[in-house]
């Protein structure tokens, strides 16, 4: 970022934020782009009325001041010259307390005017969600309006309406004002005309109901009474806001609450008059200091302590591999973008109220910070997985008791907090203090332990500039595991039913249902696959003198290890938690030179053939889409659950170019999140499933095959299977509008294999079955990739997955466990193997080292322990573990934190074969 940058964050973007976040709640509620341009005009307006009028009321004290003095100004300039006139005029000001650069008060709505057009204009003429939009005889909002043309010049009918208002409002506000703020006025209308003339009508439709609305307002200054006439009006807003959430039956009881507390607002203004009582003591006074550090406090919180909380749970995740930067960068971002809200623009709005309206403020910035800060620690609530893009895996959402609670607290807490500034000023001013240098040093301890995760991550990826690439011989024999992250075992009869011609394409491999995983995440479920039966949870427990980071790392380096010392030429990529990072990272393997060691995720790009996923616009698109979401994030956690879901917003934090008008070739930042309409549509792509996908798709670019009697070992996992979402079909591939409504009323028999029916009645069912479908077609692609070079026959391929997931669509129970979470992939093509088999016997993942072992290494064992690698260990009842604290950032110590376990004894299919065991 360069100073510009810099300053357009500070400044323009928080109000850019504002109006697209105002603009975007509305369509959601009233469904029309029209409308809702026209409410976030009124919104605007609304909003910035007390500053505009104390803008006015700058200008009138210039102006007559100006007036007062003018008589003896003139006076000396005519009488003195040179240095004497200018002391004179210097004296006279001092007697006048006046000072010269009180000019500029004369310009202050001017120069307000500035930052709020820049930032209407940048959203409004990019809104991709206006393109083709008609409103009136507006046929398209995202296009100049082009009413008629004149040859071929448009004749724009905005544009000159807008003018015409913009004229005539400075005709009753300039009456009786001097011929130069009549020339500023007027002039300032014209320089509009000719930067709006060309412009998208949507955004000249907006800024005409800017100069509507200045045209109402100077109406109502003239008035004898414009404040009780104001009051009026939005009374009658109120009223219109009330019926609204009455009759509109689409919205659901969250959004009809909040539509009509709105409505119920803007009665307060006129409501109140007639409870006011004439008061005759001194008005109380604002605190600017007690107010700039509430705003300070705000600032921490949203810009550094919340983000930084974010990253740091994970500081990994938010590195581009191939162009790794410091994650901490982000915070630079998000404080300049939470400084400029609530330090300079609510800052702004202290420093041009009056005296009562300031003592107001100070109350609002200590009791909304202090609810904040409480809403954050006491209700942070643990949503599920979170993206790096700042995405719950899962809906957020809230049940009644938990809203009542939350709205209880927070309601008690704004009393008191209220009350508390009220009594007890010297203390709040205080306690502020102290919240801000608590916040800062939270805040820089995080920045710490990120920078360190990240300079430790520099020091040992040891993967080199060029892409990821591994090596199969046509000669020699060639072993490949592929871990697939969550491939869901039951999934395979359904995919293969639906797509016979995968049968084929899988020639060779076999199949096993009865296949268990030893635990229902992938920290807890990873070792025992690429370890064997040493690493299940139950026997990782026992080593309770060793950690768990280095019992993963073990875990990993076993089959490259054996195969290594077979003379085999080994590939590792993307080793799942090695040094138990989210990015894997590679030093684990620096005690074997000749092992070649990758981390794929990242380094394709979908959207650009042949080219690095680390372009810069790619690596811009992604960065913008954190800071925003990032800043967002935080808004959403200060907020009580009643807005958070608002504020949310299915993951797109209410983007404007995030729900439609977006091709497949216009990719940009908002685009990145998916939200899923019904079980049939959704709008964006997930960013994780494009990452993972992509390595799929450049599978057979990243083949090396040689004609050579080299022996090959590859060790990989991907993530494609993990990253839920919709995807077109037939051919399920990631698509920026997914519309499967017609293949969906056409088909359904598909998820019903002999007499057992798929249930598909929820998005994260579908969503999964999807990226699960998506992975084999890629794979078959590959496979076919083989075939035609000779390399498939010679090279023994297991597909394997580390656990399933819970999403109730078989009915196989234990208790409340849904057993699906241990129903892991596993699929096994040897040499020379022939047709598609499905093999009933019972297996684990564990026996992964033994199938790829098996026939080459003789009687293998464990380079680490010494201990044998068979698949004895799994003969009679199994113990499973199930816990959700999976984050290794929290599940880190020598032993898994407690969770329950179960034994599984028999068919994994039968509820009767598990038992519950307990929870330690």
């Amino acid at each position: 970022m360069n100073i510009l940058s810099y300053l357009y964050t500070l400044i323009i973007t928080p109000l850019e934020l504002l109006f697209e976040n105002i603009f975007m709640i509305a369509n959601r509620i009233i469904g029309n782009e029209g409308l809702s341009i026209i409410f976030l005009s009124l919104a605007v307006n609304l909003l910035v009325l007390p500053l505009y009028k104390r803008a006015d009321e700058l200008q009138a004290e210039e102006r007559d001041i100006q007036a007062k003095m003018a008589p003896w100004i003139k006076h000396i300039k005519k009488t003195f010259s040179g240095d004497e006139r200018f002391f004179m005029l210097q004296e006279y000001y001092r007697i006048n307390h006046y000072k010269p650069i009180y000019a500029l008060k004369s310009s202050v709505s001017v120069m307000l005017q500035i930052p709020f057009f820049i930032a209407a204009y940048n959203l409004l003429s990019g809104m991709q969600s206006l393109q083709g939009m008609r409103f009136g005889f507006i046929t398209d909002l995202g296009k100049e309006d082009a009413l008629f043309m004149i040859g071929s010049f448009p004749v724009n009918v905005l544009p000159i309406l807008m003018t015409v208002i913009n004229v005539v409002s400075g005709i009753i506000y300039t009456k009786g004002h001097p011929l130069k703020e009549k020339i500023q006025v007027y002039g300032l209308a014209a320089v509009f005309l000719v930067l709006l003339y060309r412009s998208p009508a949507g955004l000249v439709f907006y800024w005409l109901l800017n100069n509507v609305f200045s045209l109402v307002k100077n109406i109502f200054y003239k008035l004898k009474d414009p404040k009780k006439a104001f009051k009026t009006v939005l009374a009658a807003a109120g009223a219109a806001t009330l019926v609204l959430s009455l009759i509109r039956n689409d919205l659901d009881i969250r959004q009809k609450v909040l539509l009509a507390v709105g409505g119920i607002s803007l009665f307060i203004p006129l409501v109140s008059d007639f409870f006011k009582k004439k008061d005759n003591t001194e008005p109380p006074k604002g605190d600017t200091a007690l107010f700039f550090s509430g705003a300070v406090l705000m600032a921490l919180l949203t810009g550094l302590v919340i983000p930084s909380n974010v990253v740091n749970s994970s500081p990994l995740e938010f590195i581009v591999v191939s162009h790794p930067v410091n994650p901490g960068n982000y915070m630079i971002s998000t404080m300049l973008l939470s400084i400029g809200t609530w330090v300079i623009w609510c800052g702004i709005f202290y420093l041009l109220m009056n005296e009562k309206s300031r003592a107001v403020f100070c109350k609002a910035i200590w009791t909304f910070s202090g609810a904040s800060l409480v809403n954050y620690i006491l209700f942070n609530k643990k949503a599920g997985i979170l993206t790096s893009t700042l995405n719950y895996e899962n809906p957020l959402t809230f049940d009644l008791k938990e809203h009542l609670l939350n709205a209880f607290i927070m309601i008690a807490l704004t009393m008191f907090l209220w009350f508390f500034c009220f009594r007890f000023k010297k203390a709040t001013k205080s306690i502020l203090v102290i919240a801000v240098l608590t916040s800062a040093l939270f805040g820089c301890i995080n920045l710490f332990y990120i920078s360190k995760s990240y300079t430790g991550y520099i020091k040992n990826e040891t993967s080199s500039g060029e892409l990821p690439n591994f090596t199969l011989s046509t000669q020699g024999k060639n072993v490949v595991v592929l871990m697939l992250d969550r491939a869901i075992s039951n999934y395979i009869p359904y995919i293969f039913n639906e797509k016979p011609e995968l049968i084929r394409k899988f020639d060779g491999f076999t199949f096993y249902p009865n296949t268990i995983s030893y635990g229902a995440y992938t920290n807890t479920g990873t070792p025992a696959l690429y370890g064997g039966y040493e690493y299940t949870p139950e026997r990782i427990n026992q080593r309770s003198s060793e950690t768990l980071e280095s019992k993963q790392n073990e875990a990993l380096k076993v089959m490259p290890v054996i195969f290594g010392e077979q003379g085999y030429k080994v590939t590792v990529c993307d080793p799942t938690y090695a040094g138990y990072k989210n990015i894997p990272d590679l030093s684990i393997f620096k005690d074997y030179p000749s092992f070649r060691c990758f981390n794929t995720l990242g380094r394709f790009n979908y959207f650009e053939d042949n080219e690095k996923a680390g372009s810069s616009e790619n690596i811009a698109r992604i960065n913008n889409l954190r800071n925003r979401n990032l800043f967002c994030f935080s808004l959403m956690k200060i907020m009580p659950y009643i807005l958070q879901e608002t504020v949310y917003d299915n993951g797109l934090y209410n983007g404007s170019n995030s729900n439609s008008g977006i091709t497949e070739n216009t990719v940009n930042a908002s685009s990145l999140t998916q939200t899923r309409t019904g079980l049939s549509k959704s709008t964006g792509y997930r960013q994780e499933f494009i990452e993972a996908y992509a390595v799929l798709t450049n599978l057979p670019k990243i083949t090396n095959i040689t004609d050579s009697s080299e022996n090959t070992f590859l060790m990989m996992s991907n993530d494609t299977t993990h990253s839920q979402c919709y995807l077109q079909k037939p051919e399920y591939t990631p698509s920026f509008n997914v519309d499967n409504t017609a293949y969906d009323s056409k088909t359904g028999t598909e998820y019903t294999v002999n007499g057992v029916t798929m249930k598909m009645s929820e998005e994260l069912q579908v969503a999964h079955y999807h990226v699960n479908m998506a992975a084999y077609l890629k794979l078959a692609d590959w496979f076919d990739y083989l075939r035609r070079n000779n390399v498939y026959d010679n090279t023994r391929i297991i597909l394997v997955a580390d656990h399933g997931n819970g999403l109730d669509q078989f009915d196989v129970k234990c208790g409340e466990l849904d057993t699906q979470f241990f129903m892991p992939l596993l699929m096994v093509k040897d040499f020379n193997a022939k047709g598609f088999n499905v093999c009933e016997d019972f297996m684990t993942n564990a026996d992964t080292p033994s199938l790829a072992t098996s026939g080459i290494v003789k009687d293998p064992v464990n380079p680490f322990t010494g201990k044998p690698i068979d698949s004895k260990a799994k003969n009679g009842p199994q113990t499973v573990f199930f816990t959700k604290i999976f984050i290794t950032d929290y599940n880190n110590g020598n032993t898994f934190l407690p969770g329950s376990w179960y034994s599984v004894n028999g068919n994994p299919h039968d509820p009767a074969s598990w038992k519950f065991l307990g929870k330690h």
